[in-house]
């Protein structure tokens, strides 16, 4: 608590006008020029060192020092105000915390935060995040604002939360000090101009004196009317007014060039594709639909950006092909306000600590759940959703670090469908829900741990958000698109020799996107090679009926939600409405009706073949990929919907372009001539995913699936903890290659089909397998192209998945069976489980991973000296686990 011990501003007629300053006061000076708040510092600073106190100068901004000359008696911290409003803030928690109580501190002119800013509500949540914790420290601090360079909003939140505000201007010649707010201290004069005559400050009473300096105070005011917008407002007017001139083009780029700084990205590689692409009515269009200021995060601009590469592109009319958008934007400044002004910075800051970062996130989590949003950003939220009427939309994440090069941050964060059906009302309230959740999601563990493992959790990570509607089309009660995608620019998964990886690859779905970008349950969308898009990495009706698309997600406009409906209900309710483009007839299921004596309805299976073979999709998606990746110098990953316009032609809806991370690209070193079958452990074609490597192994953590299938659910989830305890004891993966094989779909929820694990619980490791196992659900999932197959991109994670009931598969399970078993050791209370989870270490072993694209062959055999002790029987190559 504040003592409230006088201290004079180093100019005693102030002191006795003001009644001295108090620890804990923050005094803002309001001024014309920074020489005018430099005389005040100076004072200030000097008779603080008389008096021995601990002065601290906070450096920060483009203009003249203010203490320089005495440096060796104060303390100086120079801070970096470029990397964004939380690095910036943290940094001043920081210092604050580390000198402590009692310190006098003197801050460069807020006003020129603007620069980088841009804004003036982030200037008003620094101020109200600052102040209070320097009072709590008993401090005294100075700071400076420019005066007509702020709103009047923002004056009067500064106004509101400090405790001195003092004018200060020149009238004729002369300085004048005008006290606005001096908390606890009252005198008869206080709050009148004081005008500067010799050393002191005499009040201005007289009503003569008194109507001229106030009459030159209204025009002066009247002249700067216009401060009631904020700076964002003026920088967008200026940029408009200079795209309606004759401005030289030059000029213009310029305009870009600030924008693109303050409204799209801090990312060099993503500022230089904007630079070459987008024009300065690009920005205006932006700010037409943008909700609150800030940046509107990476989702949109790739969104944005790749539909501008696409119109310049004179190859194709894609202005025929692409269905048109028409977005909202929810700048990222608008995170920030919403954690400090519901008074939950303290606990973001903890969070942001070492110790905090896991542990205080979750407590934030549910903290952003329930917060409530400035009124200004609640009126903006009720227009947009006035334009967009009964339509559904969807809430996506757009953070400031998701979708650039390096971090793709796929399925990190939430995306949420607001069906918007019902009053008013309640669909206002789901959409704000929706933003909530998307905002709390910052905090799940996973994007947690993937921004710590890519070094980015000292960054500014604030969350925008991008609002679209829902692609797609009314059918009886049901809404979602014809299809949804994900197509990549270079295909990771070759299943067939001279295939092509440069030509790409995409997977399709009915429906929805969801079940094209998640790895859904006992559901497997379409893959499509497109170099040969009829081949399957399957053969037979059998397996092609089983390995497709059975379910399908759609948006259920009675009951206001998504759900996953079964593909047959939809063909017998009529609601599919391209049964003949989407589907093939499954004749041999009909026949198998009429031999039980059964009716022989119409069976369909989605292969999509039709629709390849019919339209110039393939053609089309070949050329959107190609020329996005021409552009970006860098593959990229596109995600899009499909719908047929009234004349037929199908339109593509462009959603996302991000850079497509790649590994193994290279052509490797050659497989071995011939391996002793002794020293072999397993052997395949096709069905990884990571290039050409020779990976050396160290630790083998193996997950045995018959043991596995035998487990209580809760023992099974105890399996998918246990890997992840684990999974965190590898400190450096490239010094402990780890090989972790296990039965069915890492990552899924549902224990009965894999291992239950999050990826944050798997991320140190080398390479993972799949193993399929034939008594149950345990079948891989070749998900490629969903977030999980981004993470193992992106982690540089090689992937297999084996089927050891193929004849062309040798997989060696009793081996990894018989190696001594090191689980009790390094975990005696996880005992229990060592009769499913095998943890092997195999470096004197010499245990290697070899895979070649080109051959699409991939071994794993031992090089070392448990060579000569693996001569024992082998199991046969097609026998089962």
């Amino acid at each position: 608590m504040a003592t409230h011990a006088s201290v004079s501003t180093g100019w005693k007629s102030l002191d006795l006008i003001i009644d001295h300053l108090r620890r804990g006061d923050n005094v803002v000076w309001q001024v014309d020029a920074i020489d005018d708040y430099q005389r005040l510092v100076t004072s200030f600073v000097n008779n603080a060192l008389v008096d021995n106190e601990r002065v601290v100068y906070l450096r920060f901004a483009r203009h003249l020092p203010l203490v320089e000359g005495r440096i060796d008696r104060i303390t100086i911290h120079k801070l970096d105000v470029e990397q964004g409003f939380e690095s910036f803030s943290s940094q001043v928690h920081t210092i604050i915390t580390n000198e402590g109580r009692d310190a006098f501190y003197v801050f460069d002119s807020l006003s020129d935060l603007l620069h980088v800013w841009a804004t003036d509500l982030m200037i008003g949540d620094f101020f109200s995040i600052t102040c209070p914790y320097l009072y709590e420290l008993n401090t005294i601090a100075y700071f400076a604002i420019l005066r007509d360079r702020h709103s009047f909003k923002a004056i009067a939140r500064i106004r509101e939360i400090t405790q001195v505000l003092i004018d200060v201007y020149n009238y004729r010649g002369r300085i004048c000090i005008h006290p606005i707010k001096v908390l606890h201290r009252y005198s008869p004069t206080m709050f009148f101009p004081h005008i500067k005559r010799k050393d002191s400050l005499q009040p201005v009473i007289n009503s003569v004196d008194a109507s001229a300096i106030f009459t030159h105070l209204s025009r002066h005011k009247t002249r700067v009317a216009h401060r009631h917008l904020d700076y964002w407002d003026h920088l967008f007017i200026r940029a408009r007014n200079l795209n309606e001139s004759n401005a030289p083009e030059e000029e213009k780029r310029d305009m870009v060039e600030q924008l693109s700084r303050v409204l799209m990205t801090r990312n060099k590689k993503i500022l230089a594709l904007i630079r070459e692409h987008m024009t300065l009515d690009d920005f205006l269009q932006i700010k037409v639909r943008l909700i609150g200021t800030g940046f509107i995060g990476g989702k949109s601009v790739g969104m944005l950006l790749a539909r501008k590469i696409l119109a310049e592109d004179q190859s194709r009319r894609w202005q025929d092909i692409l269905e048109h958008h028409d977005s909202f934007y929810i700048g990222s400044d608008v995170f920030y306000s919403y954690i400090v002004q519901n008074g939950w910075w303290k606990l973001f800051m903890a969070h942001k600590t070492r110790e905090g970062y896991f542990d205080r996130a979750a407590e934030l989590k549910e903290r952003l759940l329930e917060g409530r949003f400035p009124e200004g950003i609640t009126e903006q939220f009720q227009l947009m959703l006035e334009y967009f009427g009964q339509s559904p939309i969807i809430v996506r994440s757009s953070s400031l670090l998701e979708d650039a090069f390096g971090s793709a941050f796929a399925g990190k964060y939430d995306s949420c469908f607001c069906v918007n059906q019902g009053p008013p009302e309640q669909r206002y309230e789901a959409f704000e829900q929706a933003v909530r959740q998307i905002f709390a999601s910052t905090m799940n563990e996973d994007a947690l741990a993937y921004r710590r493992q890519r070094g980015l959790d000292r960054m500014d990570e604030q969350m925008a958000l991008l609002v679209q509607r829902v692609s797609g089309a009314y059918r009886k009660y049901y809404y979602f698109p014809e299809m949804a995608g994900v197509g990549l620019s270079h295909n990771p998964f070759v299943w067939k020799k001279g295939m092509d990886p440069k030509a790409g690859m995409i997977r399709l779905v009915h429906g929805l996107g969801t079940r094209a970008v998640d790895r859904v349950e006992n559901d497997y969308p379409r893959i499509i090679a497109l170099d040969d898009p009829l081949v399957k990495p399957l053969s037979g009706m059998k397996d092609i009926r089983r390995f497709s698309q059975h379910f399908v997600d759609v948006l259920n406009l009675q009951e206001n939600r998504i759900e996953s409906e079964p593909f047959e209900n939809m063909l017998d309710r009529g609601v599919t409405a391209t049964v003949e483009l989407l589907t093939v007839r499954d004749t041999e299921a009909m026949d198998a009706l009429r031999d039980l004596g059964l009716p022989a309805k119409d069976q369909r299976v989605l292969t999509f073949d039709p629709f390849l073979t019919t339209t110039p999709f393939i053609e089309v998606m070949r050329s959107l990929l190609g020329r996005l990746k021409e552009v970006y110098r860098h593959p990229v990953d596109v995600e899009f919907t499909i719908n047929f316009n009234k004349a037929g032609d199908f339109q593509i809806n462009l959603l996302q372009c991000r850079p497509f991370q790649t590994i193994g690209l290279g052509d490797g070193s050659p497989l071995p001539a011939s391996l002793p079958e002794a020293s072999l452990l397993l052997r395949m074609e096709g069905r990884f995913m990571g290039g050409s490597i020779l990976q050396p192994i160290d630790l083998v953590i193996f997950v045995d699936p018959e043991r596995y299938t035998r487990l209580t659910l809760s023992e099974k989830y105890g399996v998918a903890r246990l890997i992840g305890k684990l999974n965190r004891s590898i400190v450096n993966k490239e010094t402990a290659p780890t090989l972790l094989l296990g039965p069915g779909r890492w990552g899924t929820h549902t224990p009965a089909m894999g291992v239950p694990v999050h990826f944050a619980e798997i991320n140190h490791i080398s390479a993972l397998a799949e193993i399929s196992y034939r008594d149950g659900s345990l079948i891989p999932d070749l998900s490629f192209g969903t977030h999980f197959f981004h993470d193992l991109i992106e982690t540089g994670i090689f992937y297999l998945a084996i089927y050891p009931e193929q004849a062309d598969v040798l997989f060696n399970r009793r081996w990894f069976l018989d190696q001594p078993n090191l689980l009790s050791t390094l975990s005696p209370t996880d005992s229990p489980l060592a009769e499913v989870v095998h943890v092997l270490d195999v470096r004197d072993a010499g245990l290697v991973i070899h895979s070649d694209v080109a051959s699409q062959q991939v071994v794993c055999y031992l090089s070392g000296a448990a060579t000569a002790s693996a001569n024992e029987p082998q199991p046969d190559p097609a026998s089962s686990p």
